[in-house]
């Protein structure tokens, strides 16, 4: 079943002229939202009282080029709040913070990670009863669609989801997927699944390779070290790669990002004031803009 690339897909394969301006402005016009001014004007109380503010944000490596473009903005409008980054795979991400890393805010590119955080998650889940998670401060921050991305010229004659399945049954290409502790990689899994192919299989005929994260597995469909991979629309635009294919919800279900402050937060009001901000129409039409969906 070849599914039809949507408007969003459409244009985070081809980009939008404004995308570019988006992310090195961040919006900083007349246009900003009363929401959005309501919450720069609350700079953490640590700030205004002429304090600096370092907040270690830990968020999915897809979200590296957004959330710099939003800190740069979000910094110039409240001085003295500054911003260290942790961008990295959301497994590899929850295990840093349970083990006892300093972080204000994570940002997850999957339920499960964040849930396994979360006390008031499953116990199926949490299966270590682990808790770290503000869970009043925890939302649903934003939307990604899974993509197929294959080499800029590539003659395999991969051009949906549907090939690519044919492909890896005849054993006749290199595919690039997540790791299984990696959000984009439990997707991809889910997709497999879907085409009742066997991973195992098919990574012991070495037919598939792995990224540690889904800037990894982007990389090396950029470089053209593989035939397909499976990434983040908004990962496809950032490396000027445009999809072939839009996984639907029935093959890999949704893709949601969610936050959280957490409970050993050095800086929690400011964290939780950052978040507000990361929810205005200001910072959603930074994420908008390259494929994100604003929730």
């Amino acid at each position: 079943m070849k599914t039809m690339i949507s408007r969003r897909g459409f244009l985070c394969a081809v980009g939008i002229a404004s995308a570019s301006a988006v992310l090195t402005a961040c919006g900083g016009s007349s246009s900003s939202t009363a929401s959005s001014t309501a919450s720069s004007a609350a700079a953490s109380s640590e700030a205004a009282s002429g304090e600096s503010v370092e907040l270690i944000v830990f968020a999915a490596a897809s979200l590296t080029e957004t959330l710099n473009a939003i800190a740069e903005t979000y910094s110039a409008e409240n001085p003295g709040v500054t911003f260290s980054f942790n961008f990295d795979s959301s497994g590899t991400l929850k295990t840093q913070i349970q083990e006892g890393a300093d972080c204000d805010l994570f940002i997850s590119a999957g339920q499960k990670q964040m849930n396994q955080l979360d006390s008031t998650a499953s116990a199926e889940v949490n299966t270590e009863g682990l808790d770290f998670v503000d869970a009043e401060s925890r939302v649903d921050l934003l939307e990604n669609k899974v993509v197929l991305c294959v080499p800029e010229g590539s003659d395999k004659g991969i051009d949906s989801f549907d090939s690519l399945a044919e492909h890896l049954k005849a054993e006749d290409i290199l595919f690039c997927m997540g790791n299984s502790d990696v959000p984009v990689g439990q997707y991809t899994q889910k997709i497999l699944a879907y085409y009742d192919l066997d991973e195992a299989a098919l990574a012991a005929a070495g037919v598939i390779t792995y990224g540690s994260n889904v800037k990894e597995v982007t990389t090396q469909v950029s470089e053209a070290s593989v035939d397909a991979g499976v990434v983040y629309c908004t990962d496809a635009y950032s490396a000027g790669l445009t999809p072939v294919d839009e996984a639907t919800k029935e093959m890999c279900g949704q893709v949601i990002y969610p936050a959280a402050v957490m409970k050993n937060a050095l800086h929690a009001e400011a964290a939780k004031e950052f978040l507000a901000y990361l929810r205005t129409d200001k910072a959603a039409s930074v994420f908008e803009s390259v494929g994100f969906t604003a929730l």
